[in-house]
């Protein structure tokens, strides 16, 4: 190990990218807080952004899935959701047993915080690494998720 080398050449990748995501985590959060939306849990900030960025109805079955969660588990994350006013649950029009959810008004509210969060933290990533870095690591997790195989990726 090269004594001189930049501390990030001689952390492990996964290290790094428990610390990357934190970066995001943590602005988001505090985005949150400050427009009263500091209630949402962990997962929750996957719920809310992706239904803001135009996921539209989002099948409880499919949520469960893309959490890695059961079904049971999906369903608490989405009462809670619900009973803090951020999503409401709407039953499938071909199918009663089956049930969507949908941004409300704060739900809506939470999703822009969390939108310009991330854009903050894009802008700044690319103005301290430089676009064409941040393109080539952004290649590059693609290439690790592909490599989690089919159900990996999104």
């Amino acid at each position: 190990m090269n004594k001189d080398a930049p501390w990030y050449e001689t952390i492990v990748f996964p290290a790094l990218l428990r610390w990357g995501r934190e970066t995001y985590g943590n602005a988001m959060r505090k985005a949150l807080a400050e427009v009263d939306c500091d209630d949402i849990p962990p997962n929750g900030l996957f719920v809310i952004g992706g239904l803001g960025i135009g996921m539209g109805d989002y099948p409880l079955g499919m949520l469960a899935k893309d959490l890695k969660l059961s079904k049971q588990a999906a369903s608490q994350l989405v009462d809670t959701l619900v009973l803090r006013g951020y999503v409401k649950r709407e039953a499938d029009e071909e199918d009663r047993r089956r049930f969507s959810i949908r941004l409300t008004e704060r739900g809506w509210h939470a999703s822009a915080a969390l939108r310009e969060a991330r854009e903050k933290v894009d802008a700044e990533f690319a103005e301290r690494a430089g676009a064409e870095n941040v393109a080539a690591a952004r290649k590059a997790l693609g290439v690790l998720v592909e490599m989690g195989g089919e159900n990996a990726k999104p």
